[in-house]
């Protein structure tokens, strides 16, 4: 399942804080096989999430910001596993769990260009009007490659040990990309979406990476800050 100029991830490039861990995850490959169907994603768009006690200040823009429970569990244990949530009731969602096993963190996976299995992707997203838009979003790259919540949340992508019908294999480049960008994390409500957490990183001019915009509360918070005097 692998690839020219990639090399399987492993638990211990994944072991650092998913802040540290998350520009090297650009440029990665994601491949999925589900239902017997196989796609490729190469990752162009991240944002890195931090749960309850983890780094040096609290993420309040964090499915475990509050702790453990039955709906983020996935990211509390050992790296390299998928943690796949429900957004707004529709769309699955990709993290890649990154920290040490016992110390909750996931790199969201924002977006990406699908290189191998286009046709099948399509099919699994029928609004996208060119290739650029199949997996440009979190829950349009979850559609495209086929991976669904709950079936699917916490399936190996190191080991590739089937799940549900699926399995995932997670590829690092060999060569990083050579520009790549930060800002805050799109959507995300509060302090926690603003210049404070510049937790979103993108390649840098990549025509796949999404569209930025502000969560609720976000832009107002940014501009106090913006003209607050030094």
């Amino acid at each position: 399942m692998s690839a020219p100029g990639f090399v399987p991830a492993t638990r211990e490039a994944l072991t650092a804080l998913p802040r540290e861990v998350a520009p090297s995850l650009l440029g990665a490959l994601l491949r999925t096989m589900v239902d017997g169907v196989e796609v490729a994603v190469r990752l162009t768009e991240v944002e890195a999430y931090h749960g309850q006690g983890t780094g040096d200040h609290a993420d309040p823009g964090s499915h475990a910001r509050m702790g453990r429970t039955a709906r983020n569990a996935t990211m509390w244990g050992e790296p390299g596993h998928l943690y796949v949530y429900l957004s707004h009731g529709i769309h699955s969602c990709v993290n890649v769990v990154c920290g040490p096993e016992g110390v909750a963190g996931g790199v969201l996976l924002r977006a990406g260009e699908i290189v191998e299995g286009a046709e099948a992707a399509a099919l699994r997203r029928p609004a996208a009007r060119a290739a650029r838009e199949l997996a440009r979003g979190p829950g349009r790259l979850g559609d495209a490659i086929g991976l669904r919540h709950p079936v699917h949340d916490g399936i190996d992508a190191i080991q590739g040990v089937p799940q549900a019908g699926a399995v995932a294999r997670l590829f690092l480049p060999e060569t990083p990309p050579s520009g790549v960008s930060t800002g805050p994390r799109v959507g995300v409500a509060g302090i926690a979406g603003t210049e404070a957490f510049p937790w979103r990183f993108w390649i840098t001019g990549d025509p796949t990476v999404s569209p930025f915009r502000w969560g609720r509360g976000a832009a107002e918070l940014a501009r106090d800050a913006r003209e607050r005097p030094v």
